[in-house]
């Protein structure tokens, strides 16, 4: 680095180079990974950055999302993806693979001749939009193309980790020149603007321009990472106020990840304090129980998550990035509580949104009651996830191990080498762990060296601990959520011996103590519900329910003889007793990582509603055909959602919604089935509505007029169906579906929108009736 840390560090990370992974869960993940970067071709992934170059593609482009206007973002995931694949195996096709895509950049570049390159459609033109002061935005797209910045910066991310891992200096060259001309950029545009033009998202734009600036010593580098403050969001956060509810979450996340990095290379205290309690307020308030956070990809109330389970939670993107965001921050304390919930995410969401057999990722991961993880296609999809997916299975050695001058942290409990070479140590763990409580430190020294080990003494290791060296047990001073202290001279063949024993506990949704998901140590545990296709869940789709005849939970909790770490409830689950077994393990199998506990007395009095609202939610989705949830980023891009200026989203009670002003309309695209008789089902609420609300609903340009009641759902939000005519779809397997609002009145507030099988909703409607 041509510029030093100024703010004051307690343990520095070491190297991916420096921890090389041992035979267990993370290297299979990690050899997965390898694999499928390997089966990725780095001219497909180049062939719009030729293209825009005036420079032939080598090979056609993928598909999905890089067919779209963020094309390009994967290439900088991929190239550091590779990096950081090189610096964990030492695997030379990686380096070559990095070295490759650098110099093909470098051709792209020389062909712009300002320093400019990217993949991004028109991306040249937009961008000068932009610096001419024309600046249009509505949250996820800027002048047209969908988050370029965002773009822009996994490209400058490649590059950086390029030039650290792989020792690249043509891609520090490449990153310094694209810099250079970014600023050019920027320059024009005035506070006002720049903060017109950060309502789009960024990404982490202010930690790259961050890094260059550590990199090169060149000031104007910090200077430009520095504009990158969104005043609506970072203002309110330094001042210590919580204005996460409604709005992105991984917007966000990575703004702060930048705040971190610029307290270290300049020791401002208010962006620490900002990043701290962003991070507090994420991990503590608005976090599920594997450590994941968002609905949907928003936040909403703090503490408020009961009404926020499905399909749609825990975007893999958020955690990465929160992933990220806890090193910087356990650097700055060495506290147990960051690398406490590191465990806890990295365990139970990164690990678990791997494909045990294929290796593909999720983008959302399913903590639906009866929901199941659905892996996205690694060669067609290319969203962010299978971006951040590429580099989370890469990166495993982060995050293991820090260290200070006299001191070394070890905070995770995976099998792995550690080289120190400037301390003249090796360390290695030995451990199946969590598939035992053990794990065994060896220490080679070229000669005595004084030392403290610091070992995570972990919060939910509530029995107590044993620590041995070299067969001696060692007086525990330590609490839970804290680090035992081991100081001695340290000689060559030293060994510590940790048994960290495991106990089953719940924890309990904040807003509803009644909900609550099963731990055995760190570990979440997912009942197994039986096959994703199983023919007879599909009637009626019960998650059953606890009702135990005792509150001590190893009575109704039991292990199941032969399998490690796998449980049965016993006489407690309604209609069915269920297996619980590792989160991470989960994979083709329906399941439930949160269940509702009720004692004997209040099961009798709300069995009949719970029953009821329950078998209404299962009918309603095993008969859609296509669901879109208004006022979500994804949802609504997956369906085409287009609109005027005057629609807003927004939340009631957890849910999200769109509506339309004055004269406003808006349009979804929902998959149908000509053949078939189908219903439009629309979810309102019965809460206070703004006045003037008026508009018609058209089937591809056709007026519905047909409407009837639906049936209530919980919170006082109510559906409407409506039926549409065959001539409406007739040769159609997708439908428009476009509200208009009349002449002078609004568009009300629109919580789901379905395309449903009539006949079926129908038939199963009536049995459940």
């Amino acid at each position: 680095m041509a510029v030093q840390t100024k703010a004051h560090i307690k343990a520095r990370p070491f190297a991916l180079n420096e921890v090389i992974l041992g035979e267990g869960l993370f290297k299979e993940a990690m050899e997965l990974n390898r694999s499928y970067l390997l089966e990725l071709v780095p001219d497909r992934l180049l062939a719009r950055f030729r293209e825009y170059a005036g420079l032939a593609p080598k090979a056609p482009q993928y598909e999905g999302w890089e067919a779209m206007t963020i094309s390009g973002h994967s290439l900088g995931h991929y190239l550091s993806a590779c990096s950081m694949m090189y610096a964990s195996t030492a695997d030379e096709r990686f380096k070559e693979i990095a070295h490759y895509i650098t110099e093909e950049l470098e051709l792209c570049q020389e062909a712009h001749g300002d320093g400019y390159v990217s993949g991004i459609p028109g991306g040249r033109e937009l961008f000068a939009e932009v610096s001419a002061g024309d600046i249009r935005s509505k949250g996820f797209d800027l002048n047209g193309a969908w988050a370029p910045l965002y773009t822009l910066h996994k490209l400058f991310a490649g590059l950086r980790d390029a030039y650290h891992l792989t020792g690249c200096e043509k891609a520090l060259e490449i990153e310094r020149g694209l810099a250079d001309w970014l600023g050019g950029i920027l320059q024009p545009l005035n506070e006002e603007q720049m903060q017109q033009m950060m309502v789009c998202e960024y990404g982490g734009m202010n930690e790259v321009l961050a890094d260059l600036y550590a990199d090169t010593g060149e000031e104007s580098y910090l200077r430009l990472a520095e504009k990158f403050w969104h005043r609506l969001v970072l203002d309110p956060l330094s001042s210590q106020e919580d204005c996460l509810q409604g709005i992105h979450a991984n917007t966000q996340i990575p703004k702060l990840i930048g705040l971190a990095k610029e307290y270290e290379l300049t020791n401002d205290p208010k962006r620490r304090e900002a990043a701290e309690f962003f991070w507090q307020r994420v991990v503590e308030h608005h976090s599920y129980v594997i450590g994941g956070n968002s609905f949907g990809e928003y936040f909403g109330a703090p503490d408020g998550l009961n009404d926020r389970v499905g399909p749609h939670t825990t975007e893999t993107c958020n955690t990465y990035n929160m992933l990220k965001l806890t090193n910087h921050l356990f650097q700055w304390s060495g506290s147990a509580k960051e690398a406490d919930f590191y465990e806890r995410a990295l365990f139970n969401h990164i690990l678990a949104s791997q494909d045990p057999v294929h290796g593909g990722v999720t983008y959302y991961l399913s903590l639906a009651m009866g929901g199941h993880k659905h892996f996205e296609s690694k060669f067609d999809g290319f969203t962010c996830c299978v971006g951040t997916g590429m580099e989370n299975h890469a990166s495993y050695g982060r995050g293991i191990y820090f260290h200070d001058q006299d001191k070394l942290y070890v905070n995770q409990f995976i099998a792995s080498t550690l080289e120190w070479k400037e301390a003249g140590i090796t360390l290695k763990q030995n451990t199946s762990y969590p598939e035992t409580d053990h794990t065994t430190l060896e220490l080679q020294c070229d000669q005595p060296v004084p030392l403290t080990l610091l070992i995570r003494y972990p919060y939910w290791a509530v029995q107590g601990i044993t620590v041995r060296v070299n067969g001696k047990e060692q007086e525990i001073m330590s609490e839970p959520g804290s680090f035992v202290s081991i100081t001695r001279t340290w000689i060559d063949g030293d060994v510590v011996e940790m048994t960290l024993p495991m106990s089953l506990r719940l924890e309990r949704m904040p807003d509803n103590p009644g909900r609550a998901a099963v731990m055995y140590g760190p570990l979440v545990l997912a009942g197994d519900l039986g096959p994703i296709d199983d023919p007879k869940a599909k009637e009626f789709l019960y998650t059953p329910v606890f009702i135990p005849k005792t509150e001590e939970l190893e009575d109704w909790i039991q292990p199941v003889q032969g399998k490690t770490n796998t449980f049965r409830s016993v006489q407690a689950g309604h209609p069915r007793d269920v297996e619980l077994s590792p989160f991470y393990k989960m994979h083709d199998r329906t399941y439930s990582v949160y269940w509702d506990i009720f004692t004997q007395e209040t099961w009798q009095e709300a069995e009949k509603e719970y029953t009821a609202a329950r078998e209404r939610l299962a009918i309603l989705e095993q008969c859609t055909i296509d669901f879109a949830q208004p006022g979500e980023m994804q949802p609504e891009r997956d369906h085409n959602f287009q609109g005027d200026t005057s629609t807003r989203t927004g939340y009631v009670n957890n849910r999200p919604y769109r509506n339309a002003g004055i004269d406003g309309w808006f349009s979804f695209d929902l998959q149908t089935d000509p053949a078939l008789p189908m219903l439009l089902v629309m979810t309102y609420t019965a809460a206070l509505e703004m006045p003037n609300c008026g508009f018609d609903i058209l089937v591809n340009g056709h007026l519905l007029e047909q409407f009837r009641e639906g049936f209530d759902e919980a919170d006082k939000f109510y559906n409407i169906n409506a039926e549409i005519p065959a001539a409406y779809l007739e040769g159609k397997e997708q439908a428009t579906i476009t509200f208009k609002a009349k002449p002078g009145q609004r568009i009300r507030r629109l919580f789901g929108l379905r395309m449903v099988n009539k006949d079926v909703y129908e038939r199963l409607y009536q049995v459940e009736s």
